[in-house]
C-alpha cells in the first residue's frame, strides 16, 4: 500500500510540475519541457510530446517510439535503442553506459563530464532529450 501511494504521488508531481528548461553545460537553455510533456526547442518550437503512456511523438504528432514501464527505450521500429535506469543511469542499445542524470538534475556523458542540466524535469524525459535523438532537427 505505501509504495501504490508511493508512486501516485510521484505521478501526480509530475503531472503538476510547470515548465522545465533543459540546459547545456554552459547553462544556455537549449529546451523546455512542459508538465504535458510538449518538448520545446531553444526558440520555443515544439518538437515532440512525451504521453503519459510512454508513447514518444514528434511535432506532426507522429508516434516515434515509447518508453516503456522499466525504461527500456523503444523506436518507431519497436526496436530497443536503450534503457534508463531506476539510478539514472541510461544504457544504450549495446548496454553499453552512454550517461546519467543525477538526482539534482546534472547531466552527464559516458565520461562523466557535465553535458547539461535539467533540474526538476523527470529523469526519462530528460534522458529522452540528451539522449536519444527523437527531438534533434
Amino acid at each position: 500500500m505505501k509504495k501504490l501511494l508511493l508512486l501516485l504521488a510521484l505521478g501526480l508531481t509530475t503531472l503538476s510540475m510547470n515548465a522545465q528548461d533543459l540546459r547545456n553545460a554552459n547553462n544556455s537553455t537549449i529546451g523546455k519541457i512542459e508538465s504535458d510533456g510538449t518538448v520545446r526547442n531553444s526558440s520555443n518550437s515544439t518538437v515532440g510530446k512525451i504521453e503519459k503512456d510512454g508513447t514518444i511523438r514528434n511535432a506532426n504528432n507522429a508516434s516515434i517510439g515509447k518508453i516503456e514501464s522499466d525504461g527500456t527505450v523503444r523506436n518507431a521500429n519497436n526496436s530497443s535503442i536503450g534503457k534508463i535506469e531506476s539510478n539514472g543511469t541510461v544504457r544504450n542499445s549495446s548496454n553499453s553506459t552512454s550517461g546519467k542524470i543525477e538526482s539534482d538534475g546534472t547531466v552527464r556523458n559516458s565520461n562523466n563530464a557535465t553535458i547539461g542540466y535539467a533540474k526538476g524535469v523527470p529523469v526519462r524525459y530528460a534522458a529522452l532529450f540528451f539522449f536519444f535523438d527523437f527531438f534533434k532537427k
